[in-house]
């Protein structure tokens, strides 16, 4: 009796490369300052089955001010349905926008970014809040910063985390 390798069957549950990329994703212009409240009020919606229009995510940017941007199967006249009701919401950009453009929105920033050796930084929290102090090295990988305060007798290297200070003179090139 011979043995034959029989092709493992595909799980439906794994979706093919159409499914993937079957969604459309659009901006909604938003009011000012208001575009957190427009993805919470979106999601809302969908939650309490107010409307039966199907979003996939909601992206909220920092870089993109006044907008929100809605990963969806639906057509466009369906989102401005959405738009509609949503409180501060106010139209959808014209065309449609793809996941290359808008993917690097989704890469968070290093909190070290801007900040290099010899850079006056103050710290704002911990044990030495307040103080000054200049930078002696950057480890983007850890997103650490050693510092060295300014008015210590004793130069001492502390080692902070990089959302823990905020920066007072940028180092300028000598």
């Amino acid at each position: 009796m011979a043995m034959t390798a029989e092709p493992t069957p595909v799980s439906p549950a794994v979706p093919t490369v159409p499914e993937v990329f079957s969604n459309r994703i659009f901006a909604i212009k938003t009011t000012s300052k208001q575009e957190r409240t427009v993805a919470d009020n979106i999601l809302k919606a969908i939650e309490t089955k107010a409307t039966d229009i199907k979003v996939t995510s909601i992206i909220v940017p920092n870089e993109l001010q006044g907008y929100v941007l809605v990963e969806t199967p639906e057509e466009r006249n369906r989102i401005e349905q959405l738009v509609e009701m949503i409180a501060h919401a106010r139209a959808v950009a014209k065309g449609q926008t793809t996941l290359a453009e808008v993917g690097h929105f989704l890469i968070p920033k290093p909190v070290v970014s801007g900040i290099d050796e010899g850079t006056i930084v103050e710290l704002i929290a911990g044990p030495f809040k307040g103080e000054k102090a200049v930078v002696k090295r950057v480890d983007s990988a850890k997103e650490e910063i050693t510092v060295e305060l300014y008015e210590s007798v004793v130069p001492i290297p502390i080692t902070v985390r990089g959302d823990n200070v905020r920066v007072v003179d940028k180092v300028s090139d000598r």
